[in-house]
């Protein structure tokens, strides 16, 4: 008889409005003393203030933020918390600076407090990722996962609708690649789909109203799951194709929602059971075709164009000259899913998504 092992590896969480103010609370009971923050320039005054509190614990700050964290800055950065003595780091921001800060505690084993102010879901998983060149190199290591992760949703007030589009698509496809991954179990099946069902009711009104401490709430909540999905699972093809093409500096987010739709197209007749469980989260699953989860891709698509994210990949900086570039760099280390992945079925999906069409199902 087969066994299933599963452990839950999570954070210690603290949610709700005005959960800042405990940063420091979680650096005392960490044992920080010498504390790196690694933050970036988003709300400056919000910043400012939490320099404040940190008082005589902050040690030094990260000067530079950027996305997919060049080998240099990260090189860069784990100098200056050598230099500064750090004992441990304090991320403010959206995934990069929680990746950056990933990198440090990657070399030199400091705890993470991570404060994340976007719905990029980093701060809730074991992976760390770095670019060089344009190659982009992603592992998982548990000495990364932050010990604390502190979800303020006053944070994301004001989130303008373009990132509060692409960075809740980017959400919502931790939780989908999640149902389908080849570890996943129950409890998180569970998790990614109530982290579905909240994005995708929550982001609507945080993009017309993007004051809205209900809406944002429930969105921050529902990225806090996806992450948690995510960093209980193993990566299938949509993340590992956005990886590839992060590394020729196309933006993370973006990437993201453009690939989605049809990377779950791809794997839609291999998942069923998975995509029965997106299309109820997207609340779809009362319409024509979705007794096998048919209509999912198509509401993924729908829900991007709601939203606003980048009509096609072509949208997102993807240049379709690299189409055969990024497919040998995907197939040197397939990743598990669960269609094969095969040359001629990436470059559908890399066509499909450039075309940014209603996606059809493959088979």
């Amino acid at each position: 008889m087969t066994l299933d092992r599963f452990e839950l590896r999570t954070p210690h969480v603290v949610f709700g409005p005005g959960s800042r103010a405990d940063v420091p609370v979680e650096v005392d009971r960490l044992g920080g003393r010498r504390v790196l923050l690694v933050a970036d320039a988003y709300q400056p005054g919000v910043i400012d203030d939490l320099v404040a509190v940190l008082g005589s614990r902050l040690a030094g700050r990260a000067g530079q933020i950027a996305q997919h964290v060049p080998v240099g800055l990260a090189t860069a950065t784990v100098e200056e918390a050598d230099r500064i003595g750090a004992d441990l780091v304090v991320s403010f921001g959206g995934g990069s600076a929680t990746g950056l800060a990933k990198l440090v505690a990657r070399e030199r084993g400091l705890p993470i407090v991570a404060v994340p102010t976007t719905y990029a879901g980093s701060e809730m998983t074991p992976i760390w990722g770095q670019s060089e060149g344009q190659r982009k190199t992603t592992g998982r290591d548990p000495q990364v996962l932050p010990r604390t992760a502190i979800y303020d949703p006053e944070l994301t007030l004001g989130m303008p609708a373009g990132l509060t589009a692409v960075s809740g698509m980017n959400a919502i496809a931790h939780a989908v690649e999640s149902l389908y991954a080849p570890d996943v179990s129950p409890l998180v099946a569970v998790l990614a789909e109530e982290a579905i069902r909240s994005l995708a009711s929550a982001l609507p009104s945080c993009v017309d109203a993007p004051n809205d401490l209900a809406a944002r709430s429930d969105a921050l909540r529902g990225a806090w799951l996806a992450g948690l999905a995510l960093g209980n699972t193993t990566m299938g093809l949509h993340h590992r194709l956005c990886h590839v093409l992060g590394g020729f500096g196309l933006p993370h987010g973006e990437v993201h929602a453009a690939v989605l739709p049809y990377a779950v197209a791809y794997n839609a007749a291999a998942a069923p059971a998975a995509m029965r469980r997106v299309a109820a989260a997207l609340g779809v699953s009362g319409t024509p075709g979705a007794v096998d989860g048919r209509t999912a891709p198509a509401a993924l698509w729908q829900l991007g164009r709601r939203l606003g994210t980048p009509v096609s990949l072509v949208a997102a900086g993807f240049d379709p000259a690299l189409t055969d570039e990024v497919t040998a760099l995907l197939l040197a280390n397939p990743p598990a899913n669960p269609r094969p992945v095969e040359a001629d079925g990436v470059r559908d999906v890399l066509k499909a998504a450039v075309s940014g069409e209603v996606p059809a199902i493959s088979s």
